[in-house]
Formats: C-alpha cells, sequence, structure tokens
C-alpha cells in the first residue's frame, strides 16, 4: 500500500462513480429513439434533467485525478486518441445542447431533429468510452519515449468495436433500469419491456466479451491464476449479473438499479484488478508499458494532491447526494419541463 497504489484506487473509485451515474444518462440517450410521442420523449429527458450536468462532474474530476497523478497516462492517452477524444468531447457537447435546445421550440421538425442528435451522440460517447477500454485491455504501441505509436484506425480492430458495444449495451441496460425507478403510468409497462430486452442483449455481449478476453488477452486472467482465490470476484459478477432479471420479476426497479451498479463497478474493478500495475500496456513492447510507478507524478506531487483529494471528493459526494435527494420520485411534466 503506497501512494501509487492509493492514487490507482481513487481513480477507480472516481470512474466508477461516473459509470454508475453518467452510465444511465447515456443508456436514456440511446433509447430515446424507441419512445412513440413527443410526452415519452419528454419524460425520458426529465428523467434525467435535473442530474446529468451534475453526473459528469465525476468524469472531469477522474480526469484530472489522471493528470495530476499520472501525467504520462494523460498525455499519451490524450495525443494517441487525440481523434476519438475529439469525438467523445463533440458527443458530449451536442448531448447537452440537444437536452437544452429541443423544447426550445414546439415545432415537430426541430424536436424530432434534436432527438436523433441526443440519441446519436449517447451511444456514440458510450461506444468511444468501450473502444477506450479495449485498447488498454489489448494494449496499444507504444515507443520507448512513452509516445503512441500507432493510428486512430488502428484502434478500431475487432475487440475494441466489441467492447465498444459491450459498453453501449450496459448502459442501454442501466439506463432503462433507472427509467423504471422514474417512469409510471402505462409508460412505465413499455419500458420494462425495455429493460429486459436490454438485459438480454448485455448478457449475449457480456459472455462475447468475457470469452474473447480470456481468448486474445489472458494477462488479464494471470493474476486469478496466481491468486485463485480472487476467482470469487468475476463469480460474484455474475451472479449479480443474474440478480438484475430477477428484481425486475419481482418489481423491484430500485433493487435492479443496484445489482446494475454493482456489475459496472465490478466491471471497473476487474478492468483494474487485470491490468495492474500497468495503467497502459503496450503491444507488442510491453516493456514500454506506463506503469503507476513509471508514469506517476513525484512523490510530493502525490502527497498534496491526495490532500486536496480528500479535501475535494466529501464536497462531490455531498452534492450529488443530494440533488439525488431533491430530485427523487416520480418524473411528471408541468410548464417547466423540458
Amino acid at each position: 500500500m503506497d501512494l501509487h497504489f492509493i492514487w490507482f484506487i481513487l481513480i477507480g473509485v472516481l470512474l466508477s462513480g461516473y459509470a454508475i451515474l453518467d452510465g444511465f444518462d447515456l443508456g436514456v440517450g440511446a433509447l430515446h429513439l424507441f419512445a412513440k410521442g413527443d410526452d415519452q420523449r419528454r419524460l425520458m429527458l426529465n428523467a434525467i434533467g435535473p442530474v446529468w450536468d451534475g453526473n459528469e462532474v465525476w468524469l472531469v474530476t477522474g480526469g484530472g485525478a489522471i493528470f495530476a497523478a499520472f501525467p504520462d497516462v494523460y498525455a499519451t492517452l490524450a495525443s494517441g486518441f487525440y481523434l476519438a477524444v475529439i469525438l467523445l468531447l463533440f458527443s458530449l457537447i451536442f448531448r447537452a445542447v440537444a437536452i437544452e435546445f429541443r423544447s426550445k421550440r414546439p415545432d415537430a421538425l426541430w424536436r424530432r431533429s434534436w432527438d436523433v442528435v441526443f440519441a446519436l451522440a449517447s451511444i456514440l460517447a458510450a461506444f468511444l468510452f468501450g473502444v477506450a477500454i479495449g485498447n488498454l485491455i489489448w494494449g496499444i504501441p507504444l515507443g520507448t519515449d512513452k509516445e503512441f505509436q500507432g493510428t486512430f484506425l488502428g484502434l478500431l480492430h475487432p475487440y475494441a468495436l466489441l467492447t465498444g458495444v459491450l459498453v453501449v449495451s450496459a448502459c442501454m441496460m442501466h439506463g432503462s433500469i433507472y427509467m423504471a425507478m422514474k417512469i409510471e403510468g402505462s409508460f412505465h409497462e413499455t419500458v420494462r419491456i425495455w429493460v429486459k430486452n436490454t438485459i438480454i442483449f448485455f448478457m449475449v455481449m457480456y459472455g462475447i466479451v468475457s470469452l474473447m478476453t480470456m481468448w486474445l488477452a489472458p494477462h488479464m486472467i494471470a493474476s486469478f491464476k496466481i491468486h485463485p482465490l480472487l476467482c470469487v470476484i468475476p463469480l460474484a459478477q455474475l451472479l449479480i449479473i443474474a440478480n438484475i432479471p430477477q428484481q425486475i420479476r419481482c418489481k423491484k426497479d430500485f433493487g435492479a438499479f443496484l445489482s446494475s451498479s454493482a456489475a459496472l463497478v465490478l466491471f471497473i474493478f476487474l478492468f483494474g484488478f487485470g491490468i495492474f500495475p500497468n495503467m497502459v500496456i503496450s503491444n507488442p513492447h510491453l516493456e514500454n508499458s506506463l506503469t503507476i510507478y513509471n508514469a506517476s507524478s513525484s512523490l510530493k506531487t502525490l502527497q498534496i494532491m491526495l490532500v486536496i483529494a480528500l479535501m475535494g471528493m466529501p464536497l462531490v459526494l455531498a452534492y450529488t447526494v443530494s440533488i439525488y435527494w431533491i430530485f427523487r420520485g416520480k418524473v411528471k411534466l408541468d410548464p417547466h419541463s423540458y
């Protein structure tokens, strides 16, 4: 247990928070075009309207933590994934613009256009996050100077594309479950059908990507061979995933949301456990990988930033809890709604 490891865990916590919170935002957006009629789409927007911008604070905080603790990782990924990062930023920007602009005019074409923008931007953002995860698992070509040696198209290999679809499916499942908690009336029954279909979609993709990972990225399971007792973690994740449809059948939407959230957290935990102590795996030259030791800031910087992080994290958490408490309950449309 040292400062490098503590920061590795802290970044994992921040990214887990983002996956849980903005994951359902992206999922609601990906499902947006399946809604029929203006009222249903407004309900979906108002389910996330009060919280979506606060959810993205976790991404900003996580990115800031990587920049502060592991600047070489930040620099390598920002430059190597430059085009992907720009596309991600555009998708997040257009999601925000679509949410805010859609209801500014009653014109049907205006609203349909922003609906399409909102849905496509949400899908693209989730997909790009998944592609990034796939490349970090697979490894990217790094030189001895820690610089990315590949191309953008080289990042779009089949395994990364599969992980991109997996993340989209996870967000759709997570978002549909969140919608089930927030929506009532006849639309609620429609949402429950979405939940069942997205669970199937996620489980299929989870099985395919898991098998592909064991076959193509054996280093991700090497630690479990050394510490076989840790196999209880992926087993727990499978049980949690299996519990999601059970909770839905029992009409315990909040229980299903908790299980979905736990599955996402364990997904990130297994990802971090699989690549540790690496932050960015170099493929094919493993010796060029960026680890929590050779890519970190100085110990003094880690100490100072840890104090700042411990002071700031409770504020972010308190803000998140208060917002969800204020806007708890079912969504209802009024003249001030989106």
